[in-house]
């Protein structure tokens, strides 16, 4: 009679020799295995993974694997708990960036705890108790990047956690720093797609820190070919491609508004004592398809020292009533003043769009009779100078913020987020950014004294004869004069 152990070793040895096999060996094996003998095989993962899934050797506390889309991120960090907890780890801590992230991708996903346990060492998933529970009696709990208070206090041996660069309070990272302390050799590993931020510039440059990285092609062999063929063909060569596939880490775009040392510097990670106003923004999509841009969606104060804070972003790809009933949640959530929106597009329908899901909420319309990059600067201004704080991050908005651009000629496709440099122009302007900017503008900025005037003059400037080298307005202390 074997042992489990002695069962074990014997699996492992048929993978191995499985995996030294000529490709038309292996189908041939493959073809002729019984379904048994194949779901053993799949869970020898050490014999199928690729080096570059496999926990780097070493001394390292942190190890840091930075890769594109469909790499295989998940399925490595899924495997690296599961070796732990064979290898005697009790206390770990999955930590996503929201709860619904680390119980559907990191737990019950594709490539999560549970779809890669073989049947003899299968954990339970606890809903109740946000927990995971081995046989052997290694327990894993749930957290949320969200919730950084949540661990002040636990101590692990092992921690995984999943797109590291989507945390929105990284101070998560350090309360999880704090509490990796328990047994001999506490580890964590970290899988991430890269995004420019602080954190991950510093994970990259601690010495300590073991780096592992990889991009899409490298999984190619195991993804569908539709992918390549339509989605990555799509992308290749654009800013965004080379963040998501080829997982760069890319710098700040020349003439971008926004940088993100500016953003950086603004943020904070505990809410203003007060706040004197509190509005939240719209500028609302015009179609409401699967391929339109997202609604914008910007909760936005002020504090008693005149600064800006900015509080949340809900935006996203919504049918108008429910961007209506997100926009109106959030104002009631924060207690705001009022709702501006963006008119433009929607005229009168915006208004009785948000006048249906409550016929009483404050309103006020905002009309953008000015270009994109003239209603942004005054903003952008605000961030040089330090009066806008953001409470947390908001990677999404971040990004679109630090590729906002002053030249049309980096404008974007809004389908491939790509362009000549990769950046949103002056033309095609990211929603959620048009939104922060209505926020700030009707909490910060004063409208300059004449500018209805201004604006006309400036307008007539843009059809005189002479194109680049004819007539200019320029304003002087008698008005706006041309020259």
């Amino acid at each position: 009679m074997t042992t489990s152990k002695q069962e074990g070793a014997a699996v492992k040895s048929l993978a191995a020799s499985l995996a030294a096999l000529p490709e038309p060996e292996r189908r041939k094996f493959v073809q002729t295995a019984n379904a048994d003998e194949l779901a053993k095989i799949y869970y020898v993962w050490s014999e199928w993974a690729r080096w570059s899934q496999l926990p780097p050797p070493g001394d390292w506390r942190v190890w840091l694997l930075l890769a594109g889309r469909g790499f295989g991120k998940t399925r490595a960090g899924a495997e690296y708990v599961r070796a732990r907890v064979n290898e005697g780890a009790r206390r770990i801590a999955l930590v996503g960036p929201t709860a619904e992230d680390t119980r559907d991708v990191m737990v019950e996903g594709d490539s999560g705890i549970l779809a890669i346990s073989p049947p003899d060492e299968a954990p339970r998933y606890v809903p109740s108790k946000r927990r995971v529970v081995w046989p052997n009696g290694a327990v894993a709990a749930l957290y949320s990047a969200d919730e950084p208070r949540r661990l002040r206090g636990p101590q692990h041996d092992t921690a995984w956690c999943d797109e590291l660069a989507a945390w929105r309070y990284p101070e998560a990272w350090d309360m999880l720093m704090f509490g990796l302390r328990a047994g001999t050799d506490p580890r964590c590993v970290v899988t991430t797609t890269p995004r420019p931020i602080r954190l991950l510039r510093e994970l990259l440059a601690d010495p300590k820190v073991a780096v592992t990285r990889g991009t899409t092609y490298d999984n190619r062999e195991y993804l569908a070919p539709a992918f390549f063929s339509q989605i990555v063909r799509k992308y290749e060569g654009t800013r965004l491609g080379r963040q998501e596939l080829d997982a760069e880490i890319l710098e700040d775009l020349p003439g971008a508004l926004w940088s993100r040392g500016i953003i950086e510097a603004c943020r904070a990670s505990q809410p203003p004592a007060d706040l004197v106003r509190v509005v939240v923004a719209i500028d609302p999509a015009a179609r409401a398809t699967e391929t339109a841009n997202e609604t914008g969606i910007i909760v936005a104060g002020k504090d008693a020292n005149g600064d800006g804070w900015v509080l949340a972003d809900v935006s996203g790809r919504y049918q108008p009533v429910e961007w209506a009933k997100a926009a109106i949640a959030a104002y009631r959530a924060h207690r705001a003043d009022r709702i501006v929106a963006e008119i433009n597009n929607g005229g009168d329908m915006v208004e009785a769009t948000l006048r249906m899901v409550d016929p009483n909420v404050p309103f006020g319309a905002v009309h953008a009779s000015r270009g994109k990059v003239a209603r942004a600067e005054p903003v952008a201004t605000l961030y040089e100078q330090g009066k806008v704080r953001h409470l947390g991050a908001f990677p999404i908005l971040e990004d679109q913020m630090c590729a906002f651009t002053r030249d049309p000629l980096l404008s974007p496709s809004p389908a491939t987020g790509g362009g000549q440099g990769g950046g949103w122009g002056a033309s095609t302007s990211p929603d959620r950014v048009d939104a922060l900017v209505w926020a700030l503008s009707d909490l910060l900025v004063q409208p300059m004294p004449n500018a209805g005037i201004f604006e006309r003059y400036r307008q007539l400037a843009t059809t005189l004869p002479g194109g680049i080298g004819g007539p200019t307005w320029t304003a002087g202390k008698t008005g706006v004069l041309l020259s």
